[in-house]
C-alpha cells in the first residue's frame, strides 16, 4: 500500500499529463506500483516522480505513485517489507542491504538490480564565510549528516571515518537533517557545514548558492577515496562536481561518488519487471525533461560490478538484448 500524500500524488499526476505517449506495454502483476524516491530536496523524488508518471501512463492498468522517504536506506527497509515495488537507492546501502549488514543487521533485504541509473555526488557543502576549507576543518563545527536511515548519513559517517574524525566527539553538534533543512539551518547560522549525497544540480543545494550574500564552498574530500574503498569495498569513486554547476560555486570540487540503481525483490515476476524497466529505458529522453541526471542513463553504464547487487533475471537478458557488455 502506498504511503505518499496527497502533494505527491498530485505532482506525479501533473508530470503524467505533460509526457507525450509512448509505445504502451501491458501490465503484469499488481495494478498499483508505490516508488520508493527520497526527501523533495533531492533528485530521487522529482525524477521518480516523472518514471511513475511515465509508468503509469505507459503500461496499461498500472498506476504509478512515489514515497517520499528518508532515502536509499528507508527504501530498500520499504522494498524488504514489500510496502514499495521500485526502490532508487545507491549501491553501497544495497550491498549492505543484500548482506544483511550495519542497518539491516538481521534483515536482508532480497534487492535485485533493475538499471544503474546515474552518479550520486557527496557534496560537502559549507559557505566562504564559515573559513571551513578542508575535511580537518569540520572539526568543532556544528553539521548535518543528513536524514535518518538515508544513504547520505552512511556515506557521511564513513568519508567522516576516512577523514580522521569522529562522529561522537568530534563535533560541537551533530543534526540529522533533510538537505532542505540543512540549507536553511545554513541560513539562519544554526549549521555551520552539511553533507549531501545526490545527483546534481540538487535543489537545496541551489537554494544556498542563490541566497544574497552567500558564496557556496563545496570541500574537496577525493583524496580519501584509497581509505573507503580498504574498508568499504570499491563501490565509491571520484569525480569532479564542474565550477558553475551552482551559482556561487567558483571552483571544481574533487569529490567521492557512488552510483545509483532501480531496484525490485528477487521475487517480482519477470513480465512485470520487464515491463518497468523497457518503459523507463524508451522513455529516458522524456524523463530528462524533468531533471538532467535521467541523460546519465546510458547503456555504457550497465555494467554487474556497477550494480553492486545481481540483477534481476528479467534485467540482465533485456540488457544482454540491448547489446550491455555487463561484465
Amino acid at each position: 500500500m502506498s504511503i505518499i500524500d496527497g502533494a505527491g500524488r498530485r505532482a506525479a499526476l501533473g508530470l503524467a499529463l505533460a509526457l507525450p505517449a509512448l509505445h504502451r506495454v501491458r501490465a503484469q502483476g499488481p495494478s498499483q506500483l508505490a516508488i520508493g524516491t527520497g526527501t523533495t530536496g533531492g533528485v530521487y523524488y522529482p525524477l521518480g516522480g516523472a518514471i511513475a508518471a511515465l509508468l503509469s501512463r505507459q503500461v496499461s492498468g498500472l498506476s504509478a505513485t512515489v514515497e517520499v522517504t528518508g532515502g536509499s536506506v528507508a527504501n530498500l527497509q520499504l522494498l524488504g517489507a514489500g510496502r514499495i515495488g521500485l526502490a532508487f537507492t545507491q549501491v553501497d546501502a544495497a550491498v549492505d542491504a543484500l548482506r544483511g549488514l550495519d542497518r539491516f543487521r538481521g534483515r536482508p533485504v532480497p534487492a535485485r538490480a533493475l538499471a544503474v541509473i546515474y552518479s550520486n555526488r557527496m557534496q560537502v557543502v559549507t559557505t566562504a564565510a564559515s573559513g571551513i576549507r578542508t575535511m580537518a576543518d569540520l572539526k568543532g563545527k556544528r553539521i548535518s549528516t543528513g536524514a535518518p536511515v538515508s544513504a547520505t548519513e552512511v556515506m557521511a559517517a564513513r568519508l567522516i571515518e576516512a577523514a580522521g574524525l569522529d562522529l561522537g566527539r568530534d563535533f560541537r553538534a551533530r543534526e540529522r537533517l533533510s538537505p532542505a533543512e540543512s540549507t536553511n539551518a545554513v541560513k539562519d547560522g544554526k549549521l555551520d557545514a552539511y553533507f549531501f549525497v545526490s545527483g546534481v544540480p540538487t535543489s537545496a543545494v541551489t537554494d544556498l548558492a542563490a541566497s544574497p550574500g552567500v558564496r557556496l564552498a563545496l570541500i574537496d574530500h577525493a583524496d580519501l577515496l584509497p581509505k573507503l574503498i580498504d574498508k568499504h569495498g570499491p563501490v565509491y569513486f571520484a569525480e569532479d562536481i564542474p565550477a558553475n554547476t551552482y551559482p556561487s560555486q567558483s571552483s571544481v570540487n574533487h569529490q567521492v561518488s557512488v552510483a545509483n540503481i532501480l531496484a525490485v525483490r528477487e521475487d517480482m515476476p519477470d513480465a512485470q519487471a520487464l515491463d518497468l524497466l523497457r518503459t523507463t529505458w524508451e522513455g529516458r529522453e522524456q524523463l530528462a525533461q524533468t531533471h538532467a541526471e535521467a541523460r546519465n542513463f546510458r547503456l555504457e553504464s550497465q555494467r554487474t560490478a556497477a550494480a553492486g547487487v545481481p540483477w534481476h533475471p528479467a534485467a540482465e537478458r533485456y540488457w544482454r538484448e540491448q547489446g550491455a557488455t555487463l561484465a
